[in-house]
């Protein structure tokens, strides 16, 4: 019988090993990198066909990948797993994240998805995989409150409610997917990404012919860049760390991904689209720094004040 992650020693450390947290930044670098590649993709292709591209191409390399290394395909309850996390992951929260920024400016979108450490955190306490810390809960804020600080003054007017609580329920699915990811049986990263991107991608196809978005391939050199970036590398690489980390870590410390992408995404812009760096960057950019080092890596000597089991059981 296949063994439940948390059944594994190590995989709800509060302190991350050297493998665990090089998983983690190599993470945050491809994860700012696809946000680059999708605002170029975004150019020339509609966004959820953009997204459907992004996930078949990648769900054909993770696929292959399988063949090649003759891993073992998920039965049973670790194949109900792989679907629930690809319909929860790649069909509901990448589609109500794409919905939701076609009318809310990518900076707030940004912040919005900040709060995924958070609802991680409060998420996790609800299903009783970790107590709760205030250092966990500070160190959310602080990132926040660095997110909001970074993309100050980006955007203005009034917001669409329905596509704000689009974006924010986006989160909530990424931040109870990585839930799922704990509790599921132990299954290779390779495959169970195969399986839920193979899940996702029709979900995303099918919003495309509901939205009637033009179905087309790149028409500019740096648009096909962008689009084999992603499904041919960015993608399989970001969810194979993605997975990688959770199971070694704490879920609400993983999440802190979701702050650090997009930083990255906005000096790896000015690198490379020459994009201009603005002060509030270099204002927002310690805040987010000390969030993450509160509450994913500095030591917690505080006692859990309420919840389920301590975090290294």
């Amino acid at each position: 019988m296949a063994k439940c992650c948390l059944d594994y020693p190590g995989v709800n450390a509060t302190r991350p090993d050297r493998t665990t947290l090089t998983a983690f930044s190599a993470a945050v670098l491809f994860g700012g990198a696809n946000m680059v590649a999708v605002r170029i993709s975004d150019r020339g292709l509609e966004p959820f066909w953009g997204a459907t591209l992004r996930f078949v191409m990648a769900a054909v390399v993770m696929l292959v990948i399988v063949r090649v290394r003759r891993l073992p395909f998920p039965r049973g309850r670790s194949l109900r797993f792989a679907v629930a996390y690809g319909a929860l992951t790649f069909g509901a929260s990448f589609s109500l994240f794409y919905w939701g920024v076609v009318r809310v400016p990518a900076g707030t979108a940004g912040v919005i998805m900040a709060s995924t450490p958070l609802l991680a955190l409060l998420l996790s306490v609800a299903h009783g995989l970790e107590p709760f810390r205030r250092r966990g809960a500070v160190g959310a804020g602080v990132a926040l409150a660095g997110i909001a600080v970074i993309f100050a003054g980006r955007s203005g007017g009034a917001l669409p409610t329905a596509s704000v609580l689009a974006i924010l329920a986006s989160a909530a699915c990424a931040a109870e997917s990585a839930i799922l990811l704990k509790r599921a049986p132990e299954v290779d990263s390779v495959t169970m990404n195969a399986v839920a991107m193979a899940v996702g991608a029709p979900i995303l196809l099918a919003l495309s012919f509901i939205s009637r978005e033009t179905l087309g391939v790149p028409d500019h050199g740096s648009v096909w860049a962008a689009v084999l970036f992603m499904g041919l590398l960015g993608t399989p690489a970001l969810f194979f760390l993605y997975v990688f980390v959770i199971r070694r870590w704490t879920v609400s410390a993983s999440s802190y991904q979701f702050v650090l992408a997009p930083v990255v995404a906005i000096v790896l812009a000015a690198i490379l689209l020459g994009e201009r760096i603005t002060p509030s960057l270099l204002l927002g950019a310690p805040l987010v720094l000390t969030g993450v080092w509160i509450g994913a890596l500095a030591s917690d000597r505080a006692p859990a004040v309420l919840g389920g089991p301590p975090s290294g059981t």
